[in-house]
């Protein structure tokens, strides 16, 4: 069955690893334990971590016992924030179709739009901390 709402998979881990950062504040957390914990590719991770490390939401340690950590406190960070770091802007679509077909009010009526809405406010709303109290540490 597919999955109504589209987000990419560096997106997600993205928002995985914020989250899992996010309840290890005290900790520098290496790629290879988060592919690991997420089951991912430390290649395409690594991207991810430069792209939020650009950002600021996190912050690279180098060397043996290095790693990561959020670059700002749990609290601050909104999902929205996550999101937009490795995909921009989040989009708007008002139609399931290509090419929209509806001339005037959508067959669907207003389900794209409020959807569309509901997502946005969750993700400007939510903070990690939030999520992170919900996840056990690793």
């Amino acid at each position: 069955m597919g999955n109504i709402l589209k987000i990419s998979e560096a997106a997600s881990l993205a928002l995985h690893t914020a989250v899992i950062l996010a309840s290890n504040p005290k900790r520098l957390i290496s790629t290879k334990e988060l592919a690991e914990k997420l089951h991912a590719s430390e290649a395409h991770l690594s991207k991810v971590l430069q792209r939020l490390e650009k950002s600021g939401i996190v912050q690279a340690t180098r060397g043996p016992k290095g790693g990561y950590r959020l670059g700002k406190d749990s609290d601050q960070v909104t999902l929205l924030e996550v999101y937009e770091s490795i995909d921009g802007k989040l989009a708007y679509s008002d139609c399931l179709l290509s090419e929209c077909i509806c001339n005037g009010d959508c067959i669907m009526g207003k389900l794209l739009s409020d959807l569309n809405s509901q997502v946005r406010d969750y993700l400007t709303k939510t903070k990690l901390n939030q999520l992170a109290k919900n996840i056990s540490r690793f």
